[in-house]
């Protein structure tokens, strides 16, 4: 299978995805917690079935020392007992900020002050920022039709 288009080979997509890098750069830089930037990560792309998103933040999880039990969870995340309270937040907040089309008036004011519980003023900014941007990523992939499955923990970092 081949994407439909490549993004690298043409000069406007470039220009624009060395900031898009970028802005992914400044996240994981943040003080969210890398296990819960990539669980966000995962949720989001498995709401929007972006199949190459998923490789690449299972795999990225999984070489930060996450577990099977609980990536295989993420899906499930509400009946899950691994996941503490803040990831949570975290993971409910990222349903609700992708599912804008379902939720009719966005994230509510419950999932933001739960979210808040847990999270700063700059963490719960990356949180949105996060969210936002993987939900680009998911949708840049699924117009491509990028292929899924050759991924390799690193490789855009």
């Amino acid at each position: 299978m081949d994407a439909r288009l490549n993004y690298f080979a043409s000069p406007t997509a470039g220009t624009a995805f060395k900031h898009f890098i970028a802005a992914g750069k400044a996240i994981k830089e943040s003080s969210v917690p890398a296990a819960t930037q990539e669980l966000v990560a995962l949720r989001v792309s498995q709401i929007n079935g972006c199949a190459v998103c998923i490789d690449m933040h299972t795999k990225e999880a999984t070489a930060a020392g996450e577990t099977s039990v609980r990536l295989h969870l993420v899906a499930a995340w509400r009946e899950a007992t691994v996941f503490t309270e803040a990831e949570r937040a975290a993971l409910e907040l990222a349903e609700q900020a992708t599912r804008v089309a379902d939720a009719a008036g966005g994230v509510s004011d419950e999932v933001w002050a739960r979210a808040a519980e847990h999270y700063d003023g700059e963490q719960l900014t990356v949180l949105a920022v996060l969210v936002s941007f993987m939900n680009t990523a998911n949708r840049l992939n699924i117009i491509a039709q990028q292929p899924a499955g050759d991924y390799e923990a690193g490789q855009f970092h």
